[in-house]
């Protein structure tokens, strides 16, 4: 694939911090790969409540001033590689989640990313699916290596219909734990054609009464209070308090004599790969509730602010390349 230096590309921008309004399709600058980078054509590109709280300015004491292109789940075809690249090569189908939490410009037509933090794309999915799959997979699966899931466990995922939580309850039933999922009853058919084992409602059952003695909570939907759903020892790992310090979950955890675990979650090629065996496999499989050409990314990011979307929304950059 041949690509001209100096070109331009097209790109979902934000010219300053807001509502989903803020993002409009811009021409810019084409980037291109340094050392140990590749170019990646992308076909798909993932969407993230991260996305989300990056746009509105709730974390800008990390980013500064923009104008920025949001976005870090992508995949496609590598299109140029760098100096000192010899993992990948042009033509090669890869996927990842390049430098979060720094800035990565994933909604855009080429992506340049560091080449250890991407993988080959898994056989028989589609780029759609793979780009759905990065940085909630990656989330998931480093939440679970940390809380030290085993099998016979019992784990209750909390939001687990959502991005994370869909995928958690798929990785835990591969470590061989005993899952049980917290959704709407809506969702309940979905939690079991994944594997959950129970599944129980939030607006119906109050779970911090309902179960006890669970080993590992992963909570995604925030929820503090089921650290009494623990037996002394287990592990409540929180996904989205992850950047926020110690505080009254601590303390609870303390005098209940568990354990928490927050974790931003890191660019892993090699985690990428462990997520692509697993899919290849048969065990794991990523929820797409919606599809969004690059154009309407506005519409997506209404759809994450509601905070109640099941699985994943993609925007597709290229009609022609995402289902391939």
């Amino acid at each position: 694939m041949e690509v001209t230096v100096g070109e331009s590309m097209r790109a979902l921008v934000a010219a300053t911090y807001g509502g989903p309004e803020v993002l409009r399709i811009a021409e810019v600058a084409r980037p291109e790969p340094g050392a140990g980078e590749v170019l990646v054509r992308v076909a798909a590109a993932g969407t993230n409540p991260a996305d989300s709280v990056a746009r509105a300015g709730l974390i800008r004491d990390w980013f500064g001033e923009g104008p920025y292109v949001w976005g870090w789940d992508v995949s496609g075809v590598v299109a140029a590689v760098g100096p000192g690249v010899a993992r990948f090569a042009p033509g090669d189908q890869v996927f990842g989640m390049p430098r979060f939490p720094q800035p990565a410009g994933g909604y855009a037509e080429y992506v340049r990313a560091p080449a250890h933090e991407l993988a080959a794309k898994p056989d028989g999915m589609d780029h759609t699916a793979a780009a759905a799959l990065p940085l909630c997979g990656l989330t998931a699966l480093q939440t679970l290596d940390l809380a030290g899931v085993s099998p016979g466990q019992r784990v209750l995922v909390n939001g687990a219909a959502g991005g994370v939580g869909h995928l958690a309850v798929q990785l835990a039933k591969a470590h061989g734990a005993h899952v049980i999922g917290v959704a709407q009853d809506v969702n309940h058919p979905f939690l079991k054609t994944i594997g959950a084992d129970e599944a129980v409602d939030y607006t119906t059952t109050r779970v911090a009464d309902a179960y006890r003695d669970i080993d590992v909570v992963i909570d995604c939907a925030g929820d503090d209070g089921l650290v009494a759903t623990l037996r002394r020892g287990g592990v409540f790992a929180s996904v989205p308090g992850a950047a926020r310090g110690p505080g009254s979950l601590e303390r609870a955890a303390e005098a209940s004599g568990v354990r928490v675990v927050r974790h931003i979650v890191l660019p892993d090629g090699a985690g990428l790969a462990r997520l692509a065996q697993l899919v290849e496999s048969g065990s794991l499989s990523v929820a797409v509730s919606r599809t969004l050409p690059l154009e309407e990314g506005a519409v997506a990011h209404e759809l994450l602010d509601t905070g109640h979307t099941r699985g994943k929304i993609v925007l597709v950059v290229r009609d022609e390349e995402a289902g391939a």
